[in-house]
């Protein structure tokens, strides 16, 4: 029997060392029924010419300037439509993968028709037994999602099973393409950040499952600390986290605990303590981001 043929969708923007090991770590997977396609976001490095020369079986899509997470995902999601592949992953340049995590993701879906998608164990790169991500859960009386086992080391908490979640990050994501088909690509107005939670919600409303694969594994070379203390990252979690609040159709109580209890508590402080004077920045940026929100300005937005 012919494999389930997956589009392995690889989002690369001047970030050609990574994305290199990546593709590297790829080529040892044991799951034989794959393309992989390197989505390049308009790099300004070397990144288009190095990557044709030492991958010149990997499909290079350049979109010619720097579309964001959603955008040159869904231009990788709208070549895997072309090309009738069955599934899409959708994988962090910054990731290494262990061989068999595909095949055990692809099993799991192809075991349960109600399965729409999957995802796997997530630890970093940098401390490979402590997990970053074993599925997302929500909470909607906070409209605040979060990822399971953060920060955990890994003592088989999780089981070795399957296991039902609010949400999976796109830092790893499996989805089936006929489920693409029905609910949709990415949404644009998220640019970056929270377009995957949207995402997962969209399809749980559709009536799909949403798995988290304990024993598929990779390691993300992810810097908590350099995403928690960046202006520019800041914006667009506190926008969109708005974004994702109307999208997804959350309730008056998530609204009310994310621009009161959170949003407006935050504010307040980063504006009056002193010990928070080196968080000026952050303030101003999510001032910024609200009221981009309310005045309906979404997609990319260039901070100055």
């Amino acid at each position: 029997m012919t494999p389930p043929r997956v589009a392995i969708i690889i989002l690369n923007w001047n970030g050609l060392k990574d994305t290199l090991a990546c593709l590297e770590s790829l080529r040892r997977l044991d799951y034989p029924a794959c393309e992989i396609v390197v989505v390049d976001n308009g790099s300004t490095d070397e990144s288009v010419a190095t990557i044709r020369a030492a991958y010149p079986v990997v499909t290079l899509i350049e979109t010619g300037e720097n579309l964001g997470y959603v955008g040159g995902n869904n231009a990788g999601l709208k070549y895997a439509q072309s090309t009738k592949a069955d599934y899409a992953l959708l994988l962090n340049n910054d990731t290494e993968v262990d061989p068999g995590f595909l095949k055990l993701l692809v099993d799991v879906a192809e075991n349960d028709p109600k399965v729409g998608i999957v995802g796997p164990m997530i630890y970093y790169y940098t401390q490979p037994d402590v997990i970053w991500s074993a599925g997302g859960a929500i909470d909607w009386n906070k409209g605040l999602p979060w990822m399971v086992g953060l920060d955990e080391r890994e003592q088989g908490q999780f089981g070795t099973q399957p296991r039902p979640v609010d949400f999976v990050t796109g830092c790893a994501l499996l989805i089936k393409m006929p489920v693409v088909e029905r609910v949709g690509l990415l949404d644009e107005r998220f640019f970056a950040y929270y377009e995957e939670t949207e995402w997962c919600a969209r399809v749980a409303r559709a009536g799909y499952k949403i798995l988290h694969v304990p024993q598929a594994k990779l390691w993300h070379k992810i810097s908590p600390l350099a995403r928690a203390t960046s202006p520019t990252v800041h914006y667009y979690m506190t926008r969109n986290r708005l974004l994702f609040l109307r999208a997804a159709r959350a309730g008056w109580r998530a609204w009310l605990h994310t621009l009161l209890f959170e949003y407006a508590r935050t504010l307040i402080s980063w504006s009056l303590r002193p010990r928070w004077r080196g968080m000026r920045a952050q303030r101003d940026v999510m001032l910024l981001a609200i009221r981009d929100y309310f005045a309906g300005r979404v997609g990319r937005v260039s901070l100055k």
